[in-house]
């Protein structure tokens, strides 16, 4: 089934947007994150994707506790991205009623960590999160390019497990100017698994293409800074995938 996830990205305790990954480039949508993700369980999403921008950039959690509170008190599933680096981090997550962690840098930096948690939790509870810059992953906040193109990353984590992908091309991100569907497609096509779009979804046609390629794989499109500059409609984004 294809699902819409709203996204929040916190920084500083706040619910923000940053232009391409740019940290210089933020802007403030709103003082509280679980307020926000009220509102989009209150408009009818099953998932809200969370970001700890802060923990990405510092290498650890930062703004866990409101990640924890939306779990335990909504009765939408969390995802969650962002400086979960070590093992009782994942726990501190999956322990206190988060459904999904996210794992990014951490792919490159320390493979067999991420290896090691696909097989503790399962792919359904760890996703693996892709950001890519002309088709090569980028780690640490998007602050560096590695030398790992992301079908290969895809592929190797796939053989231990990794069921759902978050592919982000961060050329896309906050720019409104549409995902790119063929790098999308093309993981779920190499992996054989789940891919979720991310990055640039900026218009219910962007929905509509991305629904068409759930044969390719792509079961999901993250939504963030359309949803809250009013170019989609979130209760009309469920709609569209739903009916």
């Amino acid at each position: 089934m294809f699902t819409i996830y709203p996204a929040i990205d916190i920084r500083g305790g706040k619910c923000v947007r940053l232009l391409q990954g740019d940290y210089n480039q933020e802007t403030v949508y709103g003082d509280s994150p679980f307020d926000m993700a009220k509102s989009f369980y209150e408009q009818g999403t099953s998932w809200v994707h969370m970001v700890d921008l802060d923990g990405a950039k510092e290498g650890k959690p930062v703004n866990d506790d409101v990640v924890r509170q939306a779990a335990a008190q909504l009765g939408a599933n969390i995802q969650i991205g962002g400086g979960i680096r070590t093992a009782e981090c994942v726990a501190a997550y999956l322990d206190n009623g988060v459904s999904r962690v996210i794992l990014g840098s951490s792919a490159i930096s320390d493979p067999s960590f991420v290896k090691s948690m696909l097989k503790q939790y399962g792919g359904e509870k760890i996703a693996i999160g892709i950001d890519a810059r002309d088709g090569y992953v980028a780690t640490h906040g998007w602050l560096q390019t590695s030398e790992v193109k992301a079908e290969e990353l895809g592929e190797e984590l796939a053989s231990y497990g990794a069921k759902t992908f978050i592919m982000t091309d961060i050329s896309r991100d906050g720019m409104m100017s549409g995902p790119n569907v063929e790098a999308i497609a093309n993981l779920g096509r190499v992996t054989g698994k789940q891919v979720i779009a991310s990055g640039g979804v900026s218009s219910l046609e962007d929905v509509k293409t991305l629904k068409k390629f759930e044969n390719d794989g792509i079961s999901g499109a993250i939504i963030g800074k359309a949803i809250y500059t009013g170019k989609v409609s979130l209760k009309d984004a469920i709609a569209e995938v739903t009916s």
